[in-house]
């Protein structure tokens, strides 16, 4: 009977980090949708929402580790409750980028639209694509699909590089523009730390299912698994 608890609990635990997984993957989706379409509202929605997120982090937390301190779990279970810790602190981190990403926009709000040559949506499309595989592997336990969000986090490092030269020379040649420029420099720059952050919780999965610690290229397996 123990046991059986001990699942439900981990099974309430996993319900409780996907659901702080939808308040994180929301804010990054209003914050572009603010870039998109210069809207205060939806810039003010995220800031409003940052409270939540930090909440809902601590109980994540204070859960998991209650399951540490009081069922001392073994192998697959101890790296599960591991890796939600650590998943959770990610999706915090992701909110916290949302609301980087919000303050930008505010700011770009107060100036005359530029024509800027950097396609953020397209970048942001690909990053929410990142976030999504990574979760989709930790509700599957799919190490496979984790992998793949490894390999994406390559694309959006390029991506990021040729805004950050783009928008470097925009700068440089259109003076009126350097403000709103530096504002989408640093809203990339975002994006590409929500992207590490998926990429984050992509290893953590990989090191759930596997024992295998794939962070800086290594890909030790744990004994015991």
């Amino acid at each position: 009977m123990t046991r059986i608890r001990f699942h439900q609990e981990l099974d309430e635990l996993k319900h409780r980090i996907l659901a702080m997984a939808g308040m994180a993957e929301q804010a990054i989706d209003l914050s572009v949708q603010a870039y998109s379409q210069r809207d205060l509202a939806l810039c003010q929605r995220v800031l409003n929402n940052e409270a939540a997120i930090n909440r809902a982090e601590r109980e994540v937390d204070e859960f998991a580790i209650d399951l540490l301190a009081m069922q001392q779990p073994m192998a697959i279970d101890l790296r599960f409750i591991l890796a939600v810790i650590k998943i959770n602190a990610d999706l915090e981190r992701v909110g916290d980028q949302a609301v980087n990403i919000a303050q930008r926009v505010m700011n770009m709000i107060e100036l005359a639209p530029a024509d800027l040559p950097v396609d953020i949506p397209a970048m942001a499309g690909r990053v929410r694509a990142m976030i999504r595989d990574a979760l989709r592997s930790f509700i599957e336990g799919n190490p496979d699909l984790a992998k793949h969000v490894l390999a994406a986090d390559d694309e959006i490092d390029r991506i990021n590089k040729e805004a950050f030269t783009s928008l470097s020379n925009c700068m440089q040649s259109k003076p009126d523009c350097a403000v709103q420029a530096l504002d989408a420099l640093s809203i990339a720059r975002n994006l590409e730390r929500v992207a590490d952050h998926a990429t984050n919780i992509a290893e953590d999965v990989i090191f759930w299912v596997r024992g295998a610690d794939v962070r800086h290229g290594a890909g030790q397996t744990l004994a015991g698994s």
